[in-house]
């Protein structure tokens, strides 16, 4: 097989959320939603392929002090450098041998440039969904089958030594997921109940935590901790009596959103917890913890010797640390009990994963393992989708999924794209009383069939005509934008 990248746009679409969503350093409220679509030549037939995310402030860098028009403007240089590269190689032999490369080559020039490997990645992450969906348009297979088959050409020991004579089929579960189980988010400043909510947008879409649970019969949720102990304890009790009050069978996972700089005081902060009667009986229902520790300090000796001398702690993943292929090797060698999916860390790097992690559950069945699936409000018509793929392929059985919680559906993309989705993706999206789509989440659940069952989980070429040629978009159309 030969293929190669011959061309490539960027197009943007302003957004704006229903409802603030605040996570960490950061309070999201508009944000300019990317697409990238590449002309992809596959044995001489060209094909074009998409890929798409949100801009979102502070998830790649965590830096207070940048400014989000300059964050948006390097996530921008590393997608059109990870771009510019694949359109420069010669054809390659494999969908995994042109991601190998342009993630080699964007790895040097990061470096030259200052940015860390969390942002180069989401570069060629966008790039490497795009070719990832022309080529399964262009072969006429889904996402599953071709990473099940390996026509993709996965050779997953140049990821994970350790993983050396196996493939993919070999380790990740036989039967595809055809539903998901929807993983909440409440963010920090999420109202919980009804009368919490004070500027409650006029979508007839739920806001409160309480709506949601009434709403979708959720089971399964995602709890953003602040890092101050009373303000976690408080809202936890509140968040727990009404979970509880609404379903008896229940899940959760805590966001530590790197809140901590050493582990002593997470420690506290979780005993504290634990001492606490309503507590102790809700955190029997923990899943894991995500990332409590700051990045730049995660997989640093003194942190994972803390770790490992905690003979209790609670299961911890990492998420924004999973930034580098070593990164899910050096958790696990330092007390950490897995990692994040997100397609915007990487699709092969994602499926590398899932398979270190079902070898190391072979070896090691003691130890419980985690490979979770979170979101950063991914939204439809594209990313949300090919994440759902991905997820259903690696077995992953619930995910964090937020977009349809910060976004009243897809009603700020042009009507064409949402027919389309409602005309092909169904299961999926529902039609909102005025007549947009929105995420159809039924007992706590998405049916995801038709997105399974599509090329990389889009059944359609979307139209971008009404989106903007990003040499025509502006930052400054986030203000003035209508949508945004």
């Amino acid at each position: 097989m030969k293929i190669a990248i011959r061309e490539f746009g960027f197009f943007v679409r302003n957004l704006s959320l229903r409802v603030p969503f605040r996570y960490g350093i950061a309070t999201m409220t508009r944000a300019p939603h990317l697409v990238v679509r590449l002309l992809v030549e596959i044995d001489g037939r060209a094909q074009h392929g998409f890929s798409a995310d949100n801009l979102p402030p502070k998830w790649f860098t965590k830096d207070p002090d940048a400014a989000f028009q300059d964050e948006i403007a390097e996530m921008l240089e590393v997608t059109q450098h990870a771009a510019e590269t694949a359109c420069a190689l010669p054809p390659s032999d494999s969908v995994f041998s042109l991601w190998r490369q342009v993630w080699q080559a964007q790895e040097v020039w990061a470096r030259t440039r200052g940015f860390p490997p969390l942002l180069a990645s989401f570069g060629v992450s966008l790039v490497e969904r795009a070719v990832i969906d022309a080529f399964c348009r262009a072969t006429r297979c889904c996402f599953a089958s071709a990473v099940r088959e390996n026509s993709l050409g996965i050779r997953l020991a140049e990821i994970h030594h350790e993983l050396e004579g196996f493939s993919p089929a070999a380790l990740l579960p036989l039967a595809v997921e055809r539903s998901i189980d929807v993983r909440h988010t409440v963010g920090l400043a999420d109202p919980l109940e009804d009368g919490d909510a004070q500027d409650h947008p006029d979508d007839g879409l739920p806001v409160s935590l309480e709506a949601f649970i009434r709403a979708h019969g959720l089971t399964h949720f995602k709890i953003k901790l602040s890092g101050d102990l009373e303000r976690d304890r408080e809202r936890l009790g509140r968040i727990a009596q009404i979970i509880e009050s609404h379903t008896r069978e229940y899940f959760f996972t805590l966001d530590g959103n790197e809140n901590f700089r050493t582990v002593a005081p997470f420690r506290t902060l979780w005993e504290a917890l634990r001492a606490d009667p309503v507590l102790a009986r809700f955190l029997q229902r923990l899943i894991f913890v995500e990332q409590p520790f700051h990045r730049a300090v995660a997989l640093a000796g003194g942190t994972t010797g803390e770790l490992l001398a905690w003979p209790d702690r609670p299961p911890i993943i990492i998420d924004e640390s999973d930034a580098e292929c070593a990164a899910l090797p050096a958790a696990l060698a330092g007390g950490y009990a897995g990692t994040s999916h997100k397609n915007c860390k990487g699709v092969f790097r994602g499926i590398a994963s899932a398979c270190l992690i079902a070898h190391r559950r072979r070896l090691e069945p003691q130890n419980r393992l985690h490979l979770s699936a979170e979101d950063l409000t991914n939204l439809g018509p594209v990313a949300l989708l090919q994440d759902l793929a991905v997820v259903a392929t690696l077995g992953i059985p619930h995910a964090e999924r937020n977009g349809h919680h910060y976004f009243a559906g897809l009603s700020q993309f042009p009507g064409s794209v949402q027919r389309e989705i409602l005309r092909l993706h169904g299961d999926l999206y529902t039609s909102h009383a005025k007549g947009f789509p929105v995420v159809a989440v039924r007992q706590g659940g998405v049916a995801i069939g038709s997105l399974v069952d599509a090329p990389f989980g889009v059944s359609f070429e979307p139209d971008l005509s009404e989106f903007t040629p990003v040499e025509r978009w502006s930052y400054d159309s986030l203000d003035s934008d209508s949508a945004g």
